[in-house]
């Protein structure tokens, strides 16, 4: 890897998820909270993605002809379905131990994914341009969210797609996402998550725009403990957030 590996990688956060590389596919397992939200990150993307490339979901493999770029792919849980609908997928990861798991589970799938060790300022230093990039719950993890971004929006090809998800900052995701994940249903080690790297809505619109991108929708995540599932909400943005954005048509 180039000297650019270090600009936005934390090797500290790199350590988390490496550690639990070879649960990437246990439903129950440390990674059991993507599990249960995937249904809905997997609504949201497609309806974005169908809705920008003018795509009919439901006919067969409607992202044909798309290449698509999933930075920190870890196991392969959104690379996977987008392959399934059509697309070129390409999925990098900087944790070089989640390549050989979603590697594996592609092959025992019979889906042809071009996954990879290297970083998103790697790719953009290396010419590769995409349709579509998905950076899902990745840049709260990063040193350098400005610089992390702006190697997203370089990415893209021109009128690219970028869907972004991350944590809300404040007094409930603190208790959600924290408390309440980590330490009290244990569904991720402790320590997964820094409450001071979470970035509000505002302040994650604010580093698209100063990115080069043009910010147009963002939706909310919320989970209902009674019913046990995820939604999408158009208001409820306090925890889990996903956004959308494109970039200059030229």
């Amino acid at each position: 890897m180039g000297n650019v590996m270090t600009t936005t990688v934390d090797a500290s956060e790199i350590a988390k998820f490496e550690a639990m590389a070879a649960e990437w596919w246990d439903p129950n397992g440390k990674f059991k909270p993507l599990h249960m939200m995937n249904p809905v990150r997997l609504d949201y993307i497609t309806t974005q993605i169908a809705g920008e490339f003018d795509r009919r979901l439901g006919t067969e493999k409607p992202f044909t002809g798309l290449r698509i770029l999933d930075i920190g792919c870890g196991g392969g849980l959104l690379c996977e379905p987008m392959a399934r609908l059509g697309a070129e997928v390409v999925g990098v990861d900087a944790a070089a131990r989640n390549i050989p798991v979603a590697e594996a589970h592609a092959a025992q799938s019979g889906l042809a994914i071009d996954y990879r060790h290297t970083t998103a300022e790697d790719l953009a230093a290396a010419g590769e341009r995409f349709d579509v990039v998905l950076n899902m719950e990745v840049v709260e993890h990063v040193a350098d969210p400005l610089v992390y971004l702006t190697a997203c929006r370089q990415l893209l090809k021109p009128g690219g797609l970028h869907l972004c998800s991350t944590i809300n900052r404040n007094p409930k995701s603190f208790a959600m996402a924290i408390v309440g994940a980590e330490y009290v249903m244990r569904w991720l080690p402790k320590g997964t998550h820094e409450w001071s790297k979470f970035i509000t809505p505002d302040e994650l619109y604010d580093l698209m725009r100063r990115a080069g991108l043009d910010p147009v929708d963002r939706k909310g995540y919320v989970f209902n403990p009674v019913s046990w599932r995820w939604s999408i909400s158009d208001r409820d943005l306090s925890v889990n957030y996903v956004t959308a954005a494109l970039a200059p048509a030229s």
